[in-house]
């Protein structure tokens, strides 16, 4: 008896794990690339074209080796730009002079766009809405900059500068940044962080007194109003992204705590000394329950079981309040080793962290925070990655806040020349498709587009040499191909082709 009850134990214990480690088919895997400070690229002093470009292309390969499908670019750290903009001055982070172009010339969301789909990597463009200077030093804005056209949109808070979230100026010029980017790059998200209204400087009270008292749209409470400032914000960056390009997502990562339950009956079981809705002045939980964003990716930054902020605690409350948008889990990568705390000294916090996401269903994926810590491999979290946790491809989340159409299934699969070949597929909009999924099975198996497992490879192309790929060890395999649409729609599965190796 004792003896059937312990491989009973064993057996659930087995399963359990098995549970925590399985593979969604379709899941977020991506890292933040910070241009801020050069935090992680280019690096910094770094200005040669070819060293840029370079670095770019050994970080999206690093990527897609460990299976990952997205990255988070920031292309405006400063109301500045690291693409070719007439709105705005080309950033100092790029060549060491605000306003100054590369040289040869070249345009680096461009030069990344086109190489991330390469390797089936999306491309999530990062900018900070109201952020124009972290120094204050006016001597590094170019001589175009906005600033000094048009002063009088612009606030100096502490040490740093920022566009006036009160006026309905800088809302219209925020759109036209937004529009510009959206209209001119195949890009698949615009991404905004945890920099709303900035965070408090002790003693010092956001200058915006004035504006309060000239523009107040009938709010008598100045925190509703700064509130209603960010809310109208994302509102209307929402409408206009959906209007050039209904596929394109709006996300935004936000600081980790909404609003604390001692403030709030509907805020998490913590005690943080900042949070979104009292001190940054974004209500994240209104954009999701009214739909004006499509994700949103908390930074949860602790570790589990942190006295005020308990990651467990708020991986579940952000499960429970993201009101069926995508939501994926910010990760600090950065942390691995760093302070006092022992949770980030004993391998490894961020798979323990990754393991309970799975505990949440609403979860669908983690964005790591930062690019260059990721890659480090501190405390194996790369090989954890790459044998464990993104052992096998995964798509990209379907976004239940979009409203898509189905993509079209690939016709003619064939094999010709050791080459397995397929027609190129024109979606329903007169698209291209994303990309392709081509999926390996037994011979002997059932098809089953469901496993993760099965997916061979994703691939803009429209062949794959087999000559070149694992086949597993099976002498006999089944191929099917399907296709995903820019609404990461898949098709159906219409073909499929038997190959004998």
């Amino acid at each position: 008896m004792k003896k059937a009850l312990f491989v009973l134990i064993v057996h659930c214990a087995l399963c359990i794990v098995h549970c925590l480690n399985a593979q969604n088919k379709h899941e977020m895997r991506a890292a933040w690339i910070a241009t801020m400070a050069n935090i992680d690229w280019p690096q910094k002093g770094c200005f040669d074209v070819d060293s840029q470009k370079k670095q770019m292309i050994e970080i999206l390969d690093s990527l897609e080796s460990l299976n990952f499908n997205a990255i988070v670019f920031q292309v405006r750290p400063t109301a500045d730009a690291f693409y070719q903009s007439d709105l705005e001055p080309w950033s100092l982070f790029l060549t060491g002079r605000q306003g100054v172009a590369p040289k040869p010339f070249y345009d680096p969301l461009e030069f990344t766009i086109a190489e991330a789909p390469k390797r089936q990597i999306e491309v999530h463009v990062w900018l900070n809405p109201y952020r124009v200077l972290n120094v204050d030093n006016l001597r590094l804005l170019s001589y175009n900059h906005l600033y000094y056209r048009k002063p009088e949109l612009f606030v100096k808070y502490g040490k740093q500068y920022y566009f006036n979230p009160g006026l309905d100026e800088t809302r219209a010029y925020l759109n036209r940044v937004v529009a510009d980017i959206v209209t001119r790059y195949d890009i698949d998200a615009v991404h905004f962080d945890d920099y709303f209204y900035p965070y408090r400087v002790p003693g010092k009270e956001f200058p915006d007194e004035a504006t309060f008292q000239s523009f107040s749209r009938g709010f008598v409470n100045k925190d509703d109003w700064r509130r209603n400032n960010v809310n109208l914000i994302i509102q209307e960056l929402s409408a206009t992204i959906k209007s050039i390009k209904p596929w394109v997502e709006f996300g935004i990562s936000p600081f980790g705590v909404w609003r604390n339950a001692n403030q709030d009956i509907n805020g998490s079981a913590t005690q943080a000394g900042c949070t979104n809705y009292d001190d940054l002045y974004a209500d994240v939980r209104l954009w999701l329950k009214e739909g004006w964003i499509d994700y949103v990716v908390p930074q949860l930054y602790w570790e589990i079981g942190k006295e005020v902020a308990d990651y467990e605690v708020l991986v579940d409350w952000w499960s429970k309040n993201s009101y069926g948008r995508n939501l994926y889990i910010g990760l600090s990568a950065s942390n691995l080793g760093h302070g006092k705390i022992e949770a980030w000294h004993r391998p490894n916090e961020l798979c323990r962290q990754l393991a309970m996401n799975k505990k949440h269903p609403e979860t669908s994926g983690a964005v790591f925070f930062s690019c260059k810590g990721l890659l480090s491999n501190k405390q194996g979290l790369c090989d954890s990655l790459q044998h464990t946790y993104y052992k096998y491809p995964a798509l990209n989340p379907e976004n239940n806040n979009l409203r898509g159409y189905a993509s079209a299934a690939p016709r003619n699969l064939r094999v010709e020349d050791n080459k397995l070949r397929w027609d190129a597929v024109i979606d329903e909009g007169g698209y291209q498709v994303a990309y392709y999924v081509v999926y390996m099975f037994n011979a002997e198996e059932p098809i089953n587009i469901n496993k993760p497992e099965s997916i061979l490879l994703k691939t803009s192309e429209t062949e794959v040499d087999l000559s070149k790929i694992n086949n597993k060890g099976l002498d006999k395999v089944t191929f099917v191909v399907t296709t995903i649409n820019r609404f990461r729609q898949e098709s159906s599965v219409v073909e499929h082709i038997n190959f004998t190796y």
